[in-house]
């Protein structure tokens, strides 16, 4: 009797337990799109965020529950978009294909190291002293970081530069964002012209730590018909909605920092 009276008490309060949760979850249920499941699950679950959402699901609930565009997903890219509107039964969106570039051109020929670095190899780890171990703080520090979160294998090392191959790459994201210099961008693949560097020294201090830097003389600035490209912070960038690909900017740099292939 002793034991009878507690297990009764526990039984009791379990049961009172299991109707109160059995109420709560059908008061409160929330139907869901089931769409949304499908769509998630059409994507490639890098959960990379270039989409512009967090992840996959998110990006997948966005576009039933806020109206987000069908073709945000550059690892997915044709394929995932194809997917989606086959769900939703619309017709397929374009799918403008992306691709990352690096911003940097002082390889090994170009500039030099200002003193050799012995902890941890990564270009993060080397950013916390001084900046950076280059003659160029803004240039590319070459130990890899981009390379190492790449899951497509487009990045590589070209005398000490980092390098991204357009075929392989997914414009996920992510070695823009944990290149310490920020010198990645995403830009389209159709898109050939690039300013490959991002010194924001004067002309006289990027010309002694880089022979390949920008000396900002805005000549491609000037040359540039469709007022593409501008200098700011020393340094020449292009506005790729704007570039029609001529080319005169990459003829007319005198430090031919800027590729158009």
């Amino acid at each position: 009797m002793t034991y009878l009276i507690p297990v009764i008490i526990l039984g009791v309060c379990g049961l009172l337990a299991a109707v109160l949760l059995t109420a709560a979850s059908k008061l409160f249920y929330v139907e869901t799109d089931e769409r949304i499941e499908k769509i998630s699950e059409a994507l490639p679950q890098a959960n990379c965020g270039a989409c512009g959402f967090a992840g996959c699901a998110d990006y997948a609930a966005a576009i039933i529950e806020k109206g987000a565009q069908t073709n945000l997903c550059r690892h997915g890219g044709a394929d995932a978009a194809g997917k989606i509107a086959e769900i939703l039964g619309t017709s397929a969106a374009e799918v403008v294909k992306m691709t990352a570039v690096v911003h940097c051109s002082g390889d090994c020929n170009a500039t030099s190291k200002a003193f050799e670095f012995d902890g941890v190899q990564s270009c993060k780890a080397v950013k916390r002293f001084y900046g950076g171990n280059g003659l160029c703080k803004y240039g590319c520090i070459g130990l890899g970081d981009c390379a190492d979160v790449c899951e497509h294998g487009a990045v590589t090392f070209r005398d000490g530069v980092a390098s991204i191959d357009p075929a392989l790459c997914g414009a996920c994201g992510q070695c823009a964002q944990v290149c310490p210099n920020h010198l990645i961008s995403i830009k389209p693949a159709s898109k050939r012209t690039d300013v490959l560097c991002s010194s924001c020294d004067n002309g006289k201090q990027t010309k002694l730590s880089c022979k390949n830097g920008c000396i900002g003389c805005r000549i491609c600035e000037k040359k540039c018909p469709s007022g593409a490209i501008a200098v700011s912070d020393n340094h020449a960038s292009i506005d790729y909605d704007k570039c029609t690909g001529c080319g005169i900017c990459a003829q007319s740099c005198p430090v031919k920092v800027i590729h158009s292939v």
